[in-house]
C-alpha cells in the first residue's frame, strides 16, 4: 500500500482501492451470497414464495444423493448416487486434463523461455494466441467435425493405412478431454513460461558443466523454481475445466455427463433454480476445497499463485 501511495499518490491509490473493492463486492461477493441464499430455499410456485412454506432447508443439497447406479471399480461392484458419480467423474477428468495440459505446456514453456531466440518469441506468442481469437463454441464445433466418425481424422488415418476403418473418437469422455485440453492449455503455458523465464540461466549452465543429466537439471532446478507458475496454471486449468459447460455439451457422448450439465438441467429443464443454485455452490465449494488440499500437499501458498 505504501508503495502505491508513493507511486500514484493518496487520492489515486484510494480510487483504485475503492474500484477494486466495488468490483469484488458486485461481481464476486454479492452473486455468491445470492447463490448461497437461493440454494437453501425450496422450489415453490410464485404464489407460495414468501409464505409459510418458504423456509430455509437443506433439501436441495440432499437431492445429490437421490437415485443410484451400479458402479464397478477394480472388480468391486457397488451402488453410487448418480449425481455423486457425475461429480466424482467431473473432478477426476478435470485432474486428468490438468495433468495433460502440464505435460504439453512444460516442454513448450521451457523452450520459449530458455532456448528460443528473443527475435522469434513474438512470432511464437502470436501463433499461440491465434486460437483465442475464435470463440470457444466454434473451437468445440471444429473438434466435433474433426473427431466425427466420417470426419477428417478418420479419413486421413484410413487413407494412410494406419487404421482399417473409421473410428468413433467421441466415446466416453475422450472428446471432452480433447476439447478441454485444446481450450485451456494456454492457461498452463503462460504461467509456467513466466516462472521459468525468471530463472537465472547460469544455474542451468553450472549444472551442465558439473555433469548433471538433463532430467536432474529439470527435477532439481527448473521444476522447483517454476512451482508457483505450475500451481497457478494447474488451479486455472482445473477450475475452468470443472466449470466448463460448452465443451462437454458439444463434445460429450451419450455415456458422458459433466456436473455443469446437471446444473443446467435443473435450471432449464426442471426450471428449479434453487436446486441448480445448490448444485452450483456445491461444485464451487468442493473444487475450492480440492484445490486447497492440493496446494497444501505441494506446499504452495496462495500468494505464490497470485504472483
Amino acid at each position: 500500500m505504501s508503495n502505491m501511495i508513493r507511486r500514484y499518490g493518496a487520492p489515486l491509490t484510494l480510487l483504485i482501492c475503492l474500484l477494486t473493492a466495488f468490483w469484488l463486492l458486485m461481481l464476486v461477493i454479492v452473486p455468491n451470497i445470492t447463490l448461497l441464499e437461493s440454494s437453501f430455499r425450496p422450489y415453490l410456485p410464485v404464489a407460495d414464495i414468501g409464505g409459510p412454506k418458504d423456509v430455509y432447508t437443506a433439501a436441495n443439497y440432499l437431492k445429490v444423493f437421490n437415485g443410484a447406479v451400479d458402479v464397478s471399480f477394480l472388480g468391486i461392484d457397488f451402488q453410487l448416487p448418480v449425481h455423486v458419480l457425475t461429480f466424482t467423474l467431473t473432478l477426476f477428468y478435470s485432474v486428468v486434463v490438468t495433468l495433460i495440459c502440464f505435460m504439453l505446456a512444460y516442454p513448450l514453456a521451457y523452450f520459449m523461455a530458455k532456448i528460443l531466440s528473443p527475435r522469434s518469441l513474438p512470432t511464437m506468442f502470436l501463433l499461440l494466441f491465434v486460437p483465442l481469437w475464435v470463440s470457444e463454441v466454434l473451437r468445440a464445433f471444429a473438434w466435433w467435425i474433426i473427431l466425427a466418425l466420417k470426419g477428417p481424422l478418420s479419413w486421413a488415418l484410413v487413407n494412410l493405412h494406419i487404421i482399417d476403418k473409421e473410428v468413433r473418437w467421441i466415446t466416453g469422455y475422450n472428446g471432452v478431454m480433447i476439447g478441454l485440453v485444446y481450450t485451456y492449455v494456454l492457461f498452463m503455458i503462460f504461467p509456467v513460461y513466466n516462472a521459468i523465464s525468471s530463472l537465472d540461466s547460469n544455474q542451468i549452465e553450472a549444472a551442465e558443466d558439473l555433469g548433471a543429466p538433463w532430467w536432474r537439471i529439470h527435477w532439481r532446478i527448473v521444476l522447483p523454481h517454476a512451482k508457483p507458475g505450475i500451481a497457478s496454471g494447474a488451479v486455472m486449468v482445473f477450475m475452468l475445466s470443472a466449470g466448463s459447460l460448452l465443451v462437454p455439451s458439444i463434445l460429450g457422448s451419450t455415456t458422458s455427463q459433466w456436473f455443469t450439465q446437471t446444473v443446467q438441467q435443473w435450471m432449464l429443464d426442471a426450471l428449479d433454480w434453487n436446486t441448480a443454485a445448490a448444485y452450483a455452490f456445491l461444485l464451487l465449494l468442493m473444487c475450492t476445497l480440492f484445490v486447497s488440499l492440493v496446494m497444501k500437499i505441494f506446499r504452495v501458498k496462495l500468494s505464490d499463485i497470485a504472483n
